[in-house]
């Protein structure tokens, strides 16, 4: 393997922690040489060897560095990633790609013109439940995909203790949040729509931004739903998927946050395999014959993503995620907002 990509890392609060340093760890063609950290220096209790920058214009300085992860607040976004480009870096930047379409646009422009890569962090693609999902529909397994719903729900009445997450201003709420990692999702497999239908609504007492969302993707004979709420008690299953030969339902139950958050390193065998348990029910058609069954999962794994992002860099392989995609995502969410505002449906 060539020398490694030296990668910064802007924030190692839950997603630092969680979702980008292990997989940087375990793969060697990465060297996770530089964090921004304020007061805790808490990734070097972890990492011995990486240097702590306070601020992340600093570290974005670093001519050492390869590859800066941006893993900021949304309305950040757009400001360190038009940063790190101008410094002469790639960039892995995290959903929502940009607060509006036209951050976006110009990103991708600039990233042209540097000849450096923006590659969008879309972890969900390697959930192991999205996985069998994604298989379901291409291997035809119901047949013409005609109806699906897609959930990302939550309990919690209480605000976050992230006050970013809570303030009414560019790019908060669960459409910017949630919302990315399923309308990515449902254009992974399914396309841009041809419109969009959307209901967009605060519920819980004390928020001022959205908690709440529902939009309806228009195919030519297809129709997406995709739905959030952070006051969901008994959720329903995650994926609902109806066909002209069957069904499909599966829950979410990829394991992957719950054993990073406590700790684990992403580098055994069995990483992110999911439980029997939650194996999804296939009720459908096969050679003549009704079959119910259920579908093993399969295994979920970040690292995945990571194995794209070297590739791009090193060896010249397509982004596992690009900026146009991660485009895509924001031209939906815009266009969920003004769907809802004007209480029509929107053409895209």
């Amino acid at each position: 393997m060539s020398t490694p990509i030296k990668t910064g890392l802007c924030s190692y609060g839950h997603s630092g922690y969680a979702f980008h340093a292990p997989f940087l760890h375990v793969h060697p063609g990465f060297e996770l040489t530089a964090v921004t950290e304020r007061s805790k220096h808490l990734a070097q209790q972890r990492y011995p060897s990486v240097k702590i920058y306070p601020d992340v214009m600093s570290m974005i300085g670093d001519p050492s560095l390869e590859l800066i992860i941006v893993n900021t607040p949304n309305y950040s976004h757009y400001e360190y990633t038009k940063a790190a480009l101008l410094a002469g870096k790639h960039v892995v930047v995290e959903k929502p790609f940009t607060v509006t379409s036209a951050e976006g646009e110009e990103l991708i422009e600039l990233a042209k013109k540097q000849q450096k890569l923006i590659i969008v962090y879309q972890n969900r693609r390697y959930d192991s439940d999205y996985k069998i999902v994604r298989r379901v529909v291409e291997e035809g397994l119901i047949g013409d995909v005609l109806e699906v719903e897609f959930h990302y729900d939550r309990f919690k009445e209480e605000l976050s203790y992230k006050k970013h997450k809570e303030a009414a201003s560019p790019g908060t709420g669960v459409l910017y949040d949630l919302g990315s990692h399923l309308i990515d999702q449902a254009l992974t497999i399914f396309g841009m729509p041809e419109a969009v239908f959307g209901d967009v609504r605060i519920i819980r007492r004390e928020s001022v931004v959205d908690d709440y969302f529902e939009l309806l993707l228009y195919y030519p004979s297809l129709r997406v739903r995709l739905k959030s709420s952070y006051l969901v008690k008994e959720a329903l299953p995650a994926y609902i998927l109806h066909g002209r030969k069957g069904s499909f339902i599966k829950s979410k139950s990829d394991i992957q946050e719950a054993l990073l958050m406590k700790g684990v390193l992403p580098d055994t065998p069995d990483w992110g395999a999911e439980a029997p348990a939650e194996w999804g029910l296939l009720h459908t058609e096969k050679d003549g014959k009704t079959v119910k069954e259920f579908l093993p999962g399969g295994n979920g794994n970040y690292l995945d993503f990571y194995k794209g992002v070297y590739g791009a860099i090193r060896e010249g392989k397509p982004n596992p995620v690009t900026p146009e995609e991660g485009l895509n995502v924001v031209k939906v969410i815009e266009a969920g907002f003004r769907s809802s505002a004007e209480r029509r449906v929107v053409t895209l």
